[in-house]
């Protein structure tokens, strides 16, 4: 047989009289400084229309095209994405609030799209895109989709891949979401691959009027609150507080009289019997209390007390 081994433990407090080592102190942190707001009349924003095949940066290890070919205004940057294989309208702005008004998730900014596709979709397929598909990322939020007429737009260079025998499509969808390639998913996810997709719209500003490659600079429009949120209740120190209305007091009871006994109700089903006034029914009286002594029948007399004699409570 093995002997028994002594176990170690090593989940053991250290004890108490341990040198412990000193907590180092936390090195302070210096915060950055925070950029000053812009005045209204320094704000920007510019409309560019991206040209097909070009970054949506400004710079490039690779040396493709990128926004610094086409926009020479310092300290404005993208507000949104749009794919390097995609073409159309994108916003650029020096103001940070409206850059993130623009592409936080929870604005639900509207956004329309012209998309070519294979093929001519069934209704039922868009109306499964306005209903939601499911994606590899989730469930799409509703979207709008219907088959437009093709649009007069600029040619492509190079040009789209045609098939003779596969027709080809053009629709409009409007999605207030901004995944990654979430259009060209879209349209494979029921059965017609995008070939071409131009971003026509953001919200109400739209590329009329501006051929590839061209920019357009407009007033930064006053950030007005947004639509989601709520108003804040007023504080009852403005006084537009409504307090509930007090509940009505209840009416006092009357006081009773001083010196008027309480009277006992009457409790309902007890035999209340008239007192007898017949003389030889008289009721013998406790010299030393007073009261009456019942009467009753059923009512067994008290024996006589056998205390001490030399007690001064005793019965004449």
């Amino acid at each position: 047989m093995k002997s028994p081994r002594s176990r170690l433990s090593v989940s053991r407090a250290p004890r108490d009289n341990a040198p412990r080592s000193a907590a180092k102190p936390a090195a302070p942190r210096h915060a950055s400084p925070r950029k000053p707001e812009l005045a209204p009349e320094d704000r920007k924003l510019l409309l560019l229309n991206k040209p097909y095949m070009v970054l949506c940066q400004f710079t490039d290890e690779a040396g493709r095209e990128t926004l610094k070919d086409y926009i020479k205004e310092p300290g404005i940057y993208a507000a949104g994405r749009l794919d390097r294989d995609s073409e159309g309208l994108l916003l650029l702005t020096n103001d940070g609030k409206l850059q993130a008004r623009l592409t936080q998730p929870g604005e639900k900014t509207p956004k329309t799209y012209w998309v070519q596709v294979e093929g001519i979709p069934s209704e039922e397929k868009l109306a499964a895109l306005r209903a939601g598909v499911e994606l590899n990322d989730g469930m799409t939020l509703p979207a709008g989709a219907r088959i437009m007429d093709e649009p007069a737009v600029w040619p492509r260079n190079p040009p789209i891949r045609e098939r003779k025998e596969i027709p080809t499509s053009w629709l409009e969808i409007k999605i207030v979401e901004g995944r990654n390639r979430q259009v060209r998913r879209m349209t494979a996810h029921i059965g017609h691959p995008t070939l071409r997709l131009i971003r026509y719209a953001i919200g109400d500003w739209t590329l009329d009027g501006l051929a590839p490659g061209e920019s357009r600079a407009l007033p930064a429009p006053e950030l007005a609150p947004s639509s989601n949120s709520r108003p804040r209740p007023s504080s009852s120190r403005s006084g537009a507080h409504t307090a509930k209305p007090a509940k009505p007091a209840k009416p006092a009871k009357p006081a009773k009289p001083a010196g008027e006994a309480p009277r006992r109700a009457s409790q309902p089903g007890r035999d209340e019997r008239p007192r007898s006034t017949h003389p030889t029914e008289r009721s013998t009286s406790n010299p030393t209390s007073g009261k009456p002594r019942s009467s009753g029948r059923g009512t067994a007399r008290r024996p006589a007390r056998t205390g001490n004699p030399n007690s001064s409570d005793k019965e004449s």
